[in-house]
């Protein structure tokens, strides 16, 4: 039986090295330099004292590439990966890398359906590849085996596919993030244009004003990319809850007066 570590490496996958290089896209070279700097938390121990690697360690070489990208140095990303909690988990890992992504630039690359399988380390279906499109991960082009491919979402989008979601719900979940997301993004410009940027135009059109808050805005974008993650997670949490306790209360409750506070409905 393979050895579990506490760092969340174990259980959901297991990986050779050469395997977890694969699905990087990077060399055995790379992730050993990793593991000797402490970028990456050791492997479980599998039979005959082979290493075995799982989610925390491709979710950490993600991030580590997105802050390459970033143009940090490899001892800024070290300081950066320092700062984390040592049961810091794929998921957790994952939000990491999202918000460093929403410092670059938009891109989009475009991949054949072979090569997006190497990157993924999968088959995909054609079924996976509509739910793909659906998530908008993928986008189509004129060849059926070709695709524009947003980078910021490949991994998260793969790993919603063994979700057992139907399409339409995927659609409309897609569908509910973004009304939001953009109703949340123009009121925080409108703030900002308001109460921030109006009152410096308002000193006159100097230039080296303007520069100064369009430095402004690059360095707010991701505080509040981070404020709104924690928020919606906060969020999501006490709705989920409050959806739960709402589905235990009326097998918790004797008389059936449910009316009650959520602490009176969730136990006897």
């Amino acid at each position: 039986m393979e050895q579990q570590q506490p760092n969340g490496q174990g259980g959901m996958e297991s990986l050779t090295v050469d395997e977890l290089a694969a699905r990087a896209g990077v060399t055995v070279r790379t992730i050993r330099f990793y593991s000797t700097r402490g970028l990456l938390p050791p492997p479980a121990i599998g039979p005959r004292r082979v290493g075995r690697y799982g989610p925390a360690h491709l979710s950490r070489l993600a991030l580590i590439e997105e802050l390459q990208n970033q143009g940090m140095t490899l001892a800024a990303i070290e300081r950066y990966l320092r700062r984390l909690p040592e049961d810091t988990d794929p998921h957790d890992l994952a939000i990491h890398r999202a918000m460093v992504a929403s410092w670059m630039p938009d891109t989009v690359d475009e991949a054949g359906r072979e090569e997006l399988e190497r990157r993924v380390g999968r088959e995909l279906t054609g079924d996976d590849l509509e739910r793909l499109t659906a998530m908008g991960v993928l986008e189509t082009t004129g060849d059926p085996e070709r695709f524009l491919v947003d980078p910021a979402l490949l991994h998260l989008g793969v790993r919603l596919l063994d979700v057992p979601l139907s399409q339409k719900t995927i659609i409309a979940a897609r569908e509910a993030m973004l009304e939001h997301a953009r109703a949340a993004a123009r009121e925080l410009s409108r703030l900002f244009k308001d109460e921030v940027w109006a009152p410096y135009r308002a000193l006159e059109e100097d230039p080296d004003q303007v520069e100064r808050m369009k430095s402004l805005s690059a360095h707010m974008q991701p505080m509040v990319v981070q404020a709104l993650m924690t928020a919606f997670q906060r969020s999501l949490k006490e709705e989920l809850r409050g959806a739960f306790s709402e589905e235990r209360a009326p097998r918790s409750s004797s008389s059936g007066d449910v009316s009650g506070s959520s602490g009176d409905a969730s136990g006897s």
